[in-house]
């Protein structure tokens, strides 16, 4: 199976919406709209460095999600086992909502089910400010993504 499989009549339009719907729930869920105007307002004072290293990490976790989705896909239509990269698939997906599309500007869905048990979250604490969260599920989903790709 190669990544061209993906882009194929059937899957193409399916690539799009699962990564504009991933891309507008992460988006959503961590409030990300209420940090454009700030962002814009604050403009001197942003670190550009990894507010645009945060959005394009963003858009890559968004981009191998809704690539290993549709390989899921076609992998299971072919009756071909892919647990372990399904499994990896979803630890992605949770990891890429998690970090928001700015780590350290995350608010919303996360901290909140997190306050309920009294756990403050913050990924600002983190040494590179979350980023490294960012990195790590990336790094899930592109062993996720070679797991798929490889011959059987």
């Amino acid at each position: 199976m190669k990544l061209n499989d993906v882009f194929q009549k059937p899957y193409r339009l399916w690539f799009f919406c699962i990564f504009f719907l991933y891309l507008l729930l992460n988006v959503l869920f961590s409030g990300f709209y209420n940090t454009i105007p700030l962002i814009i307002q604050y403009a001197a004072t942003v670190d550009w460095f990894s507010l645009t290293l945060s959005v394009l990490f963003a858009l890559a976790i968004g981009f191998f999600i809704a690539v290993n989705s549709i390989l899921l896909f076609i992998r299971y239509k072919q009756r071909k086992n892919c647990s372990k990269a399904g499994t990896l698939t979803g630890v992605g997906t949770v990891g890429g909502f998690i970090t928001g599309v700015c780590p350290l500007c995350i608010s919303g869905l996360f901290p909140l089910l997190f306050s309920f048990f009294g756990i403050s979250l913050s990924l600002g604490n983190l040494p590179f400010k979350g980023i490294e969260v960012q990195i790590l599920t990336l790094l899930v989903l592109v062993l996720s993504f070679f797991l798929l790709t490889r011959r059987t």
